[in-house]
């Protein structure tokens, strides 16, 4: 499997490649280096999502924050990773 780049994932795709590297970790028949090799990319993935899922909950703050008649703003993604 082709292994996308953080930014190119989706949270969905995030989630099923975690849970990937999660069985394939447990299932023990990986060598050293492969089991560290997708333990540093499943890392890597909780902390994507981790951060895809505070931008959802700042986004929802702040549309919950704003009066009725206020007018949308554009979120801005401020994060470079």
């Amino acid at each position: 499997m082709a292994v996308k780049k953080l930014e190119n994932i989706t949270f969905e795709e995030t989630l099923k490649e975690l849970d990937s590297i999660i069985n394939a970790l447990e299932n023990g028949e990986l060598s050293l280096n492969s089991a560290l090799k997708q333990f540093e990319r499943g890392i890597s993935l909780a902390r994507q999502g981790q951060k895809t899922l505070t931008d959802a909950e700042q986004r929802i703050a702040i549309l919950l924050a704003k009066n009725d008649n206020a007018p949308l703003e554009q979120f801005e993604d401020t994060c470079d990773e």
